[in-house]
């Protein structure tokens, strides 16, 4: 019977809990409730838990104060979505309990595992039972019950914990409707096992490969000859860069296969496979076919498009104002701070634009299918010279990291304004008042952004069934504030079938950015049916260039 754990017994059941959670990611993401190509618990997790594991893995000297700083900080910083903030939380409790002990038995196991789940709580402003707080909590509760009942080996210990927590696993849908009419378990509550039973399968000193795989940076730009052509001359406008995390086997055939595809709809094709990373750039006039075509081997990550006609103007325009002022010598001079900054989360060149024109600082690319981590707010932060930093996070699923990064800034006051949606966060800089206190900005733009109501259209990536709606793999979805409210094959249908749901007599202005998939002329269609149905509506038309999604729609 086993009834201490060392330092360096811990690191080895972390990393490979670590590991046995990135081998189910696509698993995970699968369980997302709704079927839209941005289910990403499993993979949000894996990277905050990847981002510890490096840290751990680049320990010079296993101890507990240092295996506990490294989870910590590491998972803390790498934090992406809810799931993960939520996770990197649980590892700070747990982490904060057991740093001063050179080895660890099962009450301090208890007590650290109740520091961790009071931590992750407080994290969340409405906790929700039916999700991986619950699974956590249900966890804890069986570890204390254990400890009580005189338990000292972690070989019951953990075995029972285990099974009491794919217990309250297997009863989250009854927490949740949500889940029980998808037929799925909480995504979250579901990574959070796979953590504990990797932990679990090294204790038991199962053979394991520790090794991390920590490159999960996009693809480098590639260089063209496009610098030298005139815009009109390029053949494929948008340069597209994801990686795919495979859900099974990509091997040479599936690489090849997927090439000759991508040579069909453009060109400069670079396809880079790494075991379940797949690293993919292609030029083509439609993202969305190659977005469309790369999901049938895995969900994506660090999706970036660009458009290489409209930056090879600006780079012109740069290139002879450079010139024109290469004679000049301008002093270097401290950047002052100013009263006021903007950070906003984006995706999309025209809703990049779009915040530029408000006077947003610094835009960060993510949001849906691509969640940027505390890190990456972090970093945002540190280039914005101001005093007060209002960020936009545009995005539910990144508030809490937001929210995390926040916390660790010290030397600047950080503000950020819930927005769960980019009209909310375009809402909420337009009501920016500079003569007014922070907080009564803060105030102000809150209250705004409530009356800001949002929908958005994208396609369903599995079949399954919400709120009474049959949904097939490739069918439209028109997905509001409410949910999914319309569902079909026509894609116009859907969203104009949307919008007439969300728009209200008392809204007096309708905005609709087009994503990059999108024609003018098409997004023109969807305006003039808005339009008629509500003549006395203002309602704007503006390019988003966002993937994955179709249309945004607000109305306010």
């Amino acid at each position: 019977m086993t009834k201490t754990i060392d330092a360096k017994t811990l690191s080895r059941m972390f990393l490979a809990g670590a590991k046995n959670l990135e081998s189910k990611k696509e698993w995970i993401n699968e369980l997302n409730v709704f079927p839209v190509p941005d289910g990403d618990t499993g993979t949000n997790m894996t990277l905050t838990i990847m981002a510890a594991a490096k840290e751990v893995t680049a320990l010079p000297e296993i101890n507990m104060a240092a295996l506990s700083k490294a989870i910590s900080s590491g998972s803390l910083r790498g934090a992406r979505g809810n799931s993960g903030v939520i996770l990197s939380q649980i590892f700070r409790g747990f982490t904060k309990a057991i740093s001063e002990h050179s080895e660890i038995n099962v009450s301090i196991m208890t007590f650290a595992m109740e520091k961790a789940v009071e931590t992750a709580y407080k994290a969340v402003m409405k906790p929700k039972e039916g999700t991986i707080l619950t699974v956590a909590k249900g966890m804890k509760d069986k570890a204390v019950e254990l400890q009580e009942q005189g338990v000292h080996d972690f070989e019951t210990f953990f075995e029972e914990v285990i099974k009491h927590g794919d217990y309250v696993l297997s009863i989250t849908p009854e927490l949740l409707p949500v889940l029980k009419q998808a037929g799925v378990v909480d995504s979250g509550g579901q990574g959070l096992m796979e953590v504990v039973k990797g932990a679990y399968d090294a204790f038991l000193g199962k053979e394991i490969d520790y090794s991390i795989v920590t490159d999960f940076k996009p693809v480098s730009s590639i260089m063209t000859n496009t610098e030298s052509e005139a815009s009109e001359d390029i053949k494929f406008g948008y340069c597209t860069e994801f990686i795919i995390m495979t859900n099974k086997v990509f091997n040479m055939q599936h690489e090849l296969e997927f090439k000759d595809y991508l040579e069909s709809i453009g060109d400069s094709i670079v396809v880079v496979a790494d075991d379940d990373i797949v690293k993919v750039h292609v030029h083509t006039n439609d993202p969305g076919l190659a977005i469309q075509k790369a999901l049938k081997y895995g969900a994506l990550s660090n999706l970036k498009i660009d458009n290489m006609r409209l930056e090879h103007e600006e780079k012109l325009i740069k290139m002879s104002e450079k010139q024109s002022a290469e004679t000049a010598v301008v002093p270097q001079t401290p950047v002052e701070r100013k009263p006021y900054g903007f950070i906003a989360v984006s995706v999309g060149k025209g809703i990049d634009e779009i915040f530029k024109g408000l006077g947003v600082d610094y835009i960060i690319e993510g949001g849906q299918t691509m969640n940027p981590s505390t890190e990456d707010m972090l970093n945002a932060i540190d280039k914005v010279h101001a005093d007060t930093i209002f960020v936009l996070p545009n995005n539910s699923n990144i508030i809490l990291a937001a929210n995390q990064a926040m916390t660790l800034v010290e030397d600047k006051n950080i503000i950020v304004i819930p927005t769960k949606t980019v009209p909310q966060g375009i809402t909420a800089v337009i009501n920016f008042i500079p003569d007014l206190s922070p907080a009564d900005n803060q105030e102000q733009m809150i209250e705004e952004i409530k009356k800001v109501k949002t929908g958005q259209i994208t396609y369903a990536v599995r079949d399954t069934m919400i709120d009474d709606k049959v949904i097939n793999q490739g069918d439209f979805m028109g997905i509001t504030d409410k949910g999914i409210v319309a569902v079909g094959t026509n894609k116009d249908e859907v969203a104009l079938e949307m919008a007439l749901d969300m728009i209200s007599e008392t809204d007096e202005l309708i905005s609709i950015y087009y994503g990059a998939d999108i024609t003018e002329e098409e997004a023109m269609n969807i305006k003039e049916g808005i339009e008629s149905s509500y003549p006395s509506c203002d309602v704007e038309l503006q390019f988003g260039g966002q993937p994955i999604y179709y249309y945004i729609i607000s109305a306010e």
